[in-house]
């Protein structure tokens, strides 16, 4: 039942924006399908930034990843390994793109905010203010053997230590007045006496003492993303994230009362509404016809969820190992593992195990569906398919109605996946008034139609 009158639309001028993920990891991108090209060739990276930017989208995200995934102690053998380190990347996407945002997948965990702040403000320089920093914190214990200090911090103080680092960065990046340059060459010295501050900070994680040595870029200093989903999460997001991240973005009643539930606790920071853009991840498929979407879909699922990501994902719920198992079999007779997480699988477990293993069951019973076609069916989901027209007018409700400002999209298909989106979907959108013809400004955070920086 939908949760909203047709003629009453809240938001008529709304514009929907687009990002997209270059993700590289994990089991969404097909990466071994013969149509797919490669994950890490430099040249995959600017197909996919400059099809973006052709598409007029606001940012072109990448992640980091600090160490390879693991599962029960071994490599997670199905992820793409060999990203470049993401600032250089998207350093060099900036002298090759014009005005798409690029954005850095960061982490507070395992990151120092002087040199952190540093680089992201290095970033944002060489690209005319088109800098972002999507802010992660990192749960798996994995990642911190990496590291000298090793292990992992409790969720909570996560979201600590990212707060006390994310305002020790801005404090660097604010730390340069404006004109701070000497704009004479007959001035005693190259910056304005007292123009340059000094950052001193000691919390409880971090005892920062600096001269920064970067002026504030065009757009002042990078946007802030974030993603969580706990309360802490959304706390956070609303405290001091200029765009927030979400899985709520394809069902249109949960991505409404997502969208609401981020504005109470934007008015209860003491921020406006409108503060922060809404962007969730999702998926696009596309299709001349319904049937021929839902067909594509189904070929996508089929590559995305092979017979041993189907057992990976199983045996993140199951609790133990079913590697050995046959993926066009039956779900394991056993019973699941209920255990604390302790950070081995390096995911999170599908919810309530008992009760979705007991959903899972009953439904491959009654549907006669193998591990494989179960996980397929019930698994993770996300996304939208349909045809241009029809996602068009899908989008264009949700954004208008306030249930989201855009979303973040992910590939299923690299360096070539964006075709369709840019090509068919964008078009509609346009010609529904819901979407940018040009861009309008230099900066992300003119891209996104963000306050300025004071």
């Amino acid at each position: 039942m939908t949760r909203t009158d047709p003629a009453d639309v809240p938001r008529p001028g709304a514009q929907l924006h687009f990002g997209v993920f270059f993700q590289g990891v994990n089991h969404w991108t097909i990466w071994s399908d013969p149509s797919s090209g490669s994950q890490i060739d430099p040249a995959s990276f600017l197909r996919v930034a400059r099809t973006a930017e052709r598409g007029l989208f606001d940012a072109f995200f990448l992640g980091d990843g600090l160490r390879l995934r693991e599962s029960e102690g071994g490599i997670h053998e199905l992820d793409v390994a060999g990203r470049p380190d993401s600032i250089t990347q998207l350093s060099a996407l900036a002298a090759a793109t014009e005005r798409i945002g690029l954005v850095s997948t960061s982490n507070t965990t395992f990151n120092e905010p002087g040199d952190l702040a540093r680089r992201l403000a290095g970033l944002d320089l060489l690209s005319g203010g088109r800098a972002g920093w999507n802010v992660v914190t990192t749960h798996n214990a994995w990642t911190g053997e990496n590291f000298r200090r090793g292990g992992f911090l409790d969720h909570a103080d996560r979201y600590r230590r990212a707060e006390e680092f994310l305002s020790v960065a801005r404090a660097v990046w604010n730390s340069w007045a404006e004109g701070a340059v000497a704009g004479s060459v007959d001035a005693r010295s190259w910056s304005v006496p007292e123009a340059v501050g000094r950052v001193r900070s000691t919390g409880a994680h971090f005892d920062v003492d600096l001269v920064p040595t970067l002026p504030r870029s065009a757009q002042g200093h990078p946007v802030i993303f974030q993603a969580g989903d706990s309360g802490e999460g959304r706390d956070f997001a609303a405290r001091q994230a200029d765009v927030v991240f979400s899985a709520h973005g394809t069902d249109f009643d949960d991505a409404l009362a997502f969208a609401e539930d981020i504005r109470r606790r934007l008015r209860a920071a003491g921020r406006a509404e409108d503060a922060l853009r809404i962007l969730p991840g999702t998926e696009i498929v596309i299709g001349a016809t319904e049937k021929e979407a839902e067909e594509k879909a189904r070929w996508v699922r089929l590559g995305q969820v092979t017979p041993a990501v189907a057992l990976g994902i199983a045996s993140r719920l199951w609790g133990f190992d079913l590697s050995g198992r046959d993926a066009d079999g039956p779900l394991p007779a056993e019973e699941p593992v209920v255990a604390a997480y302790d950070g081995r699988f390096g995911t999170r477990q599908l919810g309530e195990t008992l009760d979705t293993v007991a959903e899972w069951r009953a439904k491959a019973e009654a549907n006669g569906w193998s591990l494989r076609e179960t996980v397929i069916e019930l698994g993770p989901q996300r996304g939208h398919v349909g045809t241009p027209a029809g996602l068009a007018e899908r989008f264009a409700r949700f954004v208008r109605h306030g249930a989201l400002d855009g979303f973040n999209i992910s590939p299923y298909l690299v360096p070539d996946g964006l075709d369709d989106i840019v090509e068919l979907l964008v078009p509609e959108l346009q010609e529904r008034g819901v979407y940018r013809s040009a861009y309008t400004g230099t900066t992300l955070r003119e891209h996104l139609g963000l306050a300025p920086v004071v």
